[in-house]
């Protein structure tokens, strides 16, 4: 059985002082949940919720992570920085850094390396656009996504692997994949992690990322091939997040 895994991205939302409220708010709404938690902050705020989840089962991502270890990589942050603030997930590749700021597959590959070296879980990001889809390309764009952006990685790596299916046309746009296509599009993409990387599919979390809210996420969460939401805007409310938490109750 795989465990659900819910995670939040905030994105560039939150100071210090509002991510401590919102997590002290956030904490006893979740806390038992039947799924791994997972906020995903911005740096600044990194070591503030860090201190916020102590004593808590909530873990903390990051939402970025430059592949060298040092080096005039100007405005970055390296994977031995996150270790260094005990970070347990950092999410790779998401359509608006690919879209703004320039990451291909081959720096989705690089970066996912040095988050699994520094022992930090990558959640790591494939989705096709509006264009893509409208023209069939969903399956090619995640063929490629994945197998050149996971390339050189053995089966054995997936236990710390999570995938997130987030079709770039429903990110913040309140459009959403219906159930069964995001399913079937998630079991597609389980298909070729099974091919390409020996059976690595059947083990690995794939979560579904495009706008799940406490209003679709019970539906979304009974298919079969779903592990899970990253969250974007409903992560940034605690009633609303911890409703996607406890989708199950």
């Amino acid at each position: 059985m795989r465990k659900p895994i819910i995670a939040g991205n905030w994105k560039m939302n939150k100071n210090m002082a509002e991510t401590k409220a919102l997590v002290a708010e956030l904490a006893p709404l979740v806390k038992g949940a039947d799924c791994d938690v997972v906020l995903c902050v911005p740096f600044t705020d990194l070591a503030v919720a860090k201190k916020a989840v102590k004593g808590t089962e909530i873990k903390i991502g990051a939402q970025n992570v430059h592949w060298k270890e040092s080096g005039a990589y100007t405005g970055e942050i390296s994977a031995n920085m996150l270790k260094e603030l005990k970070v347990d997930y950092v999410i790779i590749g998401h359509s608006e850094r690919r879209q703004y700021f320039g990451e291909t597959d081959e720096t989705v590959n690089l970066r996912t390396q040095a988050a699994l070296a520094a022992r930090i879980k990558p959640i790591v990001c494939v989705g096709e656009t509006e264009k893509e889809r409208e023209d069939g390309l969903t399956e090619k764009v995640l063929y490629r996504q994945i197998t050149e952006g996971l390339k050189g990685f053995k089966s054995k790596d997936f236990d710390k692997i999570v995938v997130a299916y987030e079709p770039v046309w429903a990110i913040g746009t309140g459009k959403t994949a219906t159930a069964k296509d995001a399913n079937e599009t998630i079991g597609y993409i389980r298909s070729v992690l099974n091919k390409k990387f020996r059976g690595a599919g059947d083990k690995v979390r794939i979560q579904y990322g495009g706008s799940m809210k406490p209003s679709n996420c019970k539906e979304l969460m009974a298919e079969e091939e779903i592990d899970g939401g990253l969250i974007g805007g409903a992560s940034l409310k605690a009633g609303d997040f911890s409703q996607i938490v406890n989708y199950n109750k």
